[in-house]
This record gives C-alpha cells, structure tokens and sequence, in this order.
C-alpha cells in the first residue's frame, strides 16, 4: 500500500502528518511512502531526512495520483478534494460532527475516510489518540505564552530591593491540556487554582499542586471521557465559585472544548471588567468560538487593561514536537487498522467503527 503523506496548506500551520522517523517504520512494516516535496520543513524535517530513510519525494500532483491512502493533520480542502480519486482512503482530523458538508464533498468522490478526531476515549485507543498528544503541547506552551504577554514574574523572589509574590494562575477545565498548564504553572512558581465540570479531575489537579474549586454539579456528568454542555444553573454556580479567584488571577488559561459544537462561555464580558488591570487570558478555545465572550481567534484584545488572547497556538508553534506525536498516533492507528500492509475492515471493532466516517462513498457515521 502507498501512503502519501501532504503538505499541511492552512494558514499558520508548521506541522506535518509523519516524521521521517516514522515513516521508516511504517516502510518496514512494508508501506511505501510517499511525502510531497518540502511537506516537513516547517518542522525541521528536510526531503532528504525522508529520503536517507526509504521515502520518495514527490511533487504534489503525483502524491494525489500514486497514493492508495492520503495523510494529513487539518481536514482535506476544496482544493485537494479536486484532486482525491474514487477509492481513495483519506486520513486527517475530519471534525465530522461540525463539517457535514465536507464528508459530503468527500462521499460524493466515492473515497473512504477516517477522522482521527474521532478515536474513542478508551484505554487501549490512547496511543493514537490526537486530541491528547496535541493537547498537552497546548497546555504547555499556553503558560509560555501567558508568562510572556504578563508584566510580572510566576515564582516567589526574595531579593535585596524586596520580596517578589507569586502570581497567581487559574485554569478552566482540568483535561490534558489543562493538567499540562497546572504542571508547568507550578513548576515556574505560580500558585495554581483550577475548576472543572467533571468532579473526577478533582483529584488530579491537586496531585499537580492546584487548588480545585470544586462546583455543586450534582446531575451534570462527563460524555466519553469529555466534558458535556453546562446547564444554566451550573453555569451560574460555577461563576459564583470561581469569580473571587478569577478577579484576583495574574493569568486565566481557558480549555474547556466540547467536540463537535460551540466552546462554552465561561468568562463573561461582566466578569472580565471587574478583572486585575494587567491580567492576562489565554483562550485555547478561541477556534470554536471561546471560552470568553470577549476573545477573537488570532488576535489581541484588551478590555479595561485586560489582554485577552484567542489562540490555538501550541501544536503549530513546536511543530516539531507535534508533528513527532501525531505521527506516532498515526503509525499506531495504522498498525491497528491493518495487517500486512492491507487494511481489515473490521467494522465491528469500535476505534474502527468510530473513526470511519465514509466507507467507499457511504456516509456511516452522521
């Protein structure tokens, strides 16, 4: 079977879908691989590191023709949809429950695909699971961005002119990328508070060091391992609980996503007004609308000197990193897919069933 490998085209995005580590090992499992021409550079992976490796470099055209199965890390465009041919395997984060008009593009191709964003929340699915290994990048590199947009230092420092205090940090949503925040937060000195919807992160965040505040959800439960929409009472109880922490947080950092629909609000216009001047908030959720009321993907907002900031950031800004992480979560969803290099079609096993979206023009999971 010949994989081909895409070069990512949405804007800002520095990864790619399979390290040249990677890709050897799916060559010795007895694929051949194919990486369009230059489709590593933005994670410090040159054509000739695939090369030495057993890949072949390609032009893009040839990679859309030769390939039996299509990687990529973003869900396939308009443009590359022009170039799939009937019976075409594609791979990507589909974002199916949010994009119905793309898997219908995709269907009427008459090619399958599986979404990697649909890999159930399972203990023997979580090596290939995407969401996770990018998450936690993004909860460490949301701090790094955070410390550098503050005016203040995170640790206690006592010096000769004075004693320092520790700023103080508060985390929505205590997931992978949210315990990744509290880790980090702590180990630069921050004291850390966090919240969640789901009571059984409680004790999670305090093995971290952070103070949970802990919100009366009695009714309110976790769907798959994920967070599910608040209701309006808990909404309004947990506001109550956090606004005390919140007006006095240096930094806010936001993670709270339900897939497939909009990014709860979590922190109201009201709420940011009675914020520190000079506190920072770091919105990871800004791509599905936000977890502030106020937040706008990609850019800076200050409001009553509160500087808000709507961002995906982490996987694209260490690409490297991520690009190595995804693609051990594809050669490990692969190697569950396949045997002998042929995929099974077992469609009774549930990371199958879960993630094949369409099977030869069929919509299956709507």
């Amino acid at each position: 079977m010949k994989i081909g490998i895409l070069k990512e085209t949405q804007n800002g995005e520095n990864r790619v879908s399979l390290s040249p580590n990677i890709s050897k090992q799916l060559i010795d499992k007895g694929f051949k691989v194919l990486i369009e021409e230059q489709a590593g550079v933005n994670s410090s992976y040159q054509d000739a590191d695939y090369i030495d490796l057993g890949a072949s470099v390609e032009k893009r055209g040839v990679v859309f023709k030769e390939a039996d199965l299509l990687i990529k890390i973003n869900p396939f465009d308009e443009e590359d949809l022009k170039l799939i041919d009937k019976g075409q395997i594609l791979i990507s984060q589909l974002y199916h429950k949010s994009n119905p008009e793309l898997i219908e593009a995709i269907a009427s191709k008459g090619a399958t695909a599986f979404s990697m964003d649909a890999i159930p929340r399972i203990s023997r699915a979580q090596d290939m699971d995407v969401l996770s290994s990018q998450n936690n990048l993004a909860g460490y590199k949301s701090v790094i961005l955070g410390a550098y947009e503050m005016t203040k230092i995170f640790p206690l420092m006592m010096t000769a002119a004075g004693t320092i205090t520790p700023s103080k940090v508060l985390i929505f949503g205590v997931g992978v990328a949210g315990l990744q925040a509290i880790a980090t937060a702590k180990r630069l000195g921050a004291v850390v508070e966090a919240t969640d919807i789901r009571t059984e992160t409680k004790e999670q965040a305090e093995s971290l060091g952070a103070k949970f505040i802990s919100v009366d959800n009695e009714g309110e439960t976790s769907e798959g391992g994920y967070a599910k929409e608040a209701s309006e009472d808990y909404v309004k109880k947990q506001k109550d609980a956090v606004n005390k922490s919140l007006f006095q947080a240096d930094l806010v950092i936001t993670t709270a996503n339900i897939p497939g629909r909009k990014a709860p609000v979590l922190i109201t216009k009201e709420q940011v007004e009675q914020m520190k001047n000079g506190a920072v908030i770091i919105d990871l959720a800004a791509a599905q609308g936000g977890n502030c009321e106020l937040s706008k993907l990609n850019e800076k907002v200050i409001v009553n000197g509160v500087k808000i900031i709507g961002t995906t950031i982490a996987p694209e800004s260490v690409s490297t990193n991520a690009s190595e992480l995804y693609a051990k979560n594809i050669y490990n969803f692969l190697v569950h897919l396949t045997e002998d290099a042929k995929f099974k079609w077992d469609l009774e096993e549930e990371i199958t069933n879960d993630t094949l979206i369409v099977k030869d023009g069929t919509i299956r999971n709507k």
